[in-house]
């Protein structure tokens, strides 16, 4: 009789899972505990992919012989307990694809830049000409190519709820760029338990593969000291010289692997601001690598264009510009956001917070930001923090409302950003919907 492989969570990743499981001979149940959305249905329709919807059948997922969970579903989830009690392995998705894929895994993880540096690494490799999926945390699953279409090379984003359900996966180059708090409800307010899962990055390395990581961050630097790191390691910074590695100094970027040296002007990046050279030095790192060529890395990183939802600027209106960094999830990010602006900024914050704190922008509040409108449905946590530091603080209910506020506190030269620092599921369906929104009420004014 054919394995039993069960599907918990019909969105991408897990209708892609669908699709290679079947292919690959498994007797397959997808279950979700809301609604599949319509054009995910039809695909399992028309595979003959069983499911169900509105709830999960404990009876049957308890027949699985493994199970596949959606990077949303929380350990804690009581399908989840009830899997572990009874020994039942629950793996994510990418290990899952892992199997029947023989393509080499750029993996880019940690809690801010991964979007822009897997996008930046996937842009030069597929401008250099190798045959190049992008998947993870970021478009089509990694599943689904695998049994659609396979590489020869994979450049995947990997969250933390994703390595947490990676076993036997094995990069063969692994990205860190940083770890800051983010997700704590996840993790039992625990730094350590997230710092413990991005570094399952590294997981099965060998010596020949690689791990390039911030030299700078001060967790990375302490949770190295404590582990044994066997591929070669390739920090990047502004520091000091990383050598192997990359670092910058005055104007210039530098890259060096096996004595080997790269460079080029930090001014001649598409992406300006510091965060946007660390993205920069890690996906010239992995390129470097591979041994794609020096003049096909600078051109790319000359010409790359960013990441919707993340610093985008939108619009100037009567000389305010409106910059949508809804991306922006937590505080690091924010972070990052306040410290690459130019002028006084109108700060639009707010949503699910997920254990922040608050004081590490203190300081840069206090230099760049005017007024604070809030948008969420509990902003209590961002008066206690700013109240005191803002004269004004204001709350709104929906996005028209924070837009519209922002507009009039704001004046000729300012800066209007969204830059939330929290998750968006209180008031929408996802930080896209978000970031949409306030386009749309952006150009509505």
């Amino acid at each position: 009789m054919a394995e039993r492989i069960i599907i918990l969570g019909a969105g991408e990743s897990g209708v892609g899972s669908a699709i290679l499981a079947q292919k690959a001979g498994f007797s397959v149940l997808v279950s979700d505990a809301g609604k599949i959305k319509p054009d995910y249905r039809q695909t399992l329709m028309d595979l003959g992919v069983e499911f169900e919807e509105g709830g999960h059948t404990e009876s049957r997922i308890v027949e699985a012989d493994s199970v596949i969970k959606s990077p949303g579903i929380p350990e804690k989830a009581p399908i989840i307990k009830l899997l572990h009690n009874k020994a039942i392995p629950v793996i994510s998705e990418l290990e899952f694809a892992a199997r029947y894929s023989k393509a080499r895994h750029i993996c880019i993880t940690g809690s801010n830049g991964k979007t822009t540096t897997t996008l930046m690494t996937y842009h030069i490799l597929k401008a250099a000409g190798l045959k190049v999926g992008l998947a993870g945390n970021i478009g089509q699953s990694f599943a689904r190519q695998v049994a659609e279409q396979d590489f020869d090379f994979y450049v995947l984003e990997v969250s933390s709820f994703q390595l947490d359900g990676m076993y036997d996966f094995r990069a063969d180059i692994a990205i860190l760029m940083n770890i800051t708090p983010d997700h704590l409800d996840r993790y039992e307010y625990k730094f350590q338990n997230y710092a413990d899962s991005k570094f399952r990055i590294i997981q099965n390395m060998r010596p020949e593969d690689s791990f390039i990581y911030c030299g700078d961050d001060p967790v990375i630097q302490a949770e190295i000291a404590k582990r044994q790191i066997i591929p070669q390691k390739l920090p990047f910074g502004f520091d000091q010289v990383y050598n192997p590695g990359a670092w910058a100094e005055g104007e210039q970027l530098n890259i060096v692997i096996n004595n080997n040296p790269f460079n080029m002007s930090l001014f001649d990046l598409s992406m300006q601001g510091k965060h946007n050279a660390y993205n920069s030095m890690a996906s010239g790192i992995a390129s470097r690598v591979l041994e794609i060529r020096k003049d096909a890395i600078r051109e790319c990183l000359t010409d790359f264009q960013g990441v919707e939802h993340r610093l985008e600027s939108v619009i100037k209106v009567h000389g305010i510009e409106f910059i949508n960094d809804s991306k922006a999830t937590n505080v690091n990010s924010t972070w990052y956001a306040l410290e690459s602006m130019k002028g006084k900024v109108v700060w639009i914050v707010g949503g699910i917070d997920k254990g922040n704190d608050y004081s590490i922008l203190h300081s840069l509040v206090r230099e760049k930001v005017k007024s604070i409108v809030c948008l969420g449905k509990d902003n209590s946590k961002i008066h206690q923090s700013f109240d005191d530091i803002i004269e004004t603080v204001v709350d709104t209910g929906d996005m028209e409302e924070a837009v519209r506020a922002a507009y009039y506190l704001a004046e000729q030269g300012n800066i209007v950003l969204l830059s939330p620092c929290c998750a968006s599921f209180d008031l929408f369906e996802n930080y896209e919907d978000r970031g949409r929104q306030f386009k749309n009420a952006v150009r509505n004014l």
